[in-house]
């Protein structure tokens, strides 16, 4: 399933929802001052507009101002994003995904390592839980 180009998030938007994701819910100003570059107000109000309009954030009025707040958890959007990488780029398989990793050595044995130790946890609680 491809995303529409309106769904994707540019580089921006994704800071803001990082902030967003991060504070819960903020006004214009409370998002300009987190963001890591200087923007007018009107540009962070146009970025916040836009990520309402694409249905990312929720928004109310509070005291003559909107609070805006994430529509979608960090990991629902990381959940719905990677698979669509997955899908793209690997075929839809996973294991293609962590093989390219440590073949370009972004997974070092290390983390190869605490993952498989989270895999085992995981296996564990499911285990418990059934």
């Amino acid at each position: 399933m491809t995303q529409k180009r309106s769904e994707r998030l540019t580089p921006l938007e994704l800071e803001i929802m990082n902030i967003l994701w991060e504070t819960g819910a903020a006004n214009v100003h409370a998002v300009q001052e987190q963001l890591e570059r200087e923007l007018a107000y009107t540009t962070v109000q146009t970025m916040l507009n836009i990520l309402h309009r694409k249905g990312k954030v929720k928004r109310v009025l509070k005291d003559r101002a909107y609070m805006y707040k994430p529509a979608v958890t960090r990991p629902q959007f990381v959940s719905r994003h990677l698979g669509e990488l997955v899908d793209r780029l690997f075929g839809g398989s996973a294991e293609s995904l962590v093989m390219s990793l440590v073949e370009t050595k972004h997974l070092t044995a290390a983390k190869l390592a605490r993952l498989h130790k989270l895999l085992e946890e995981a296996e564990e609680k499911r285990d418990e839980n059934t």
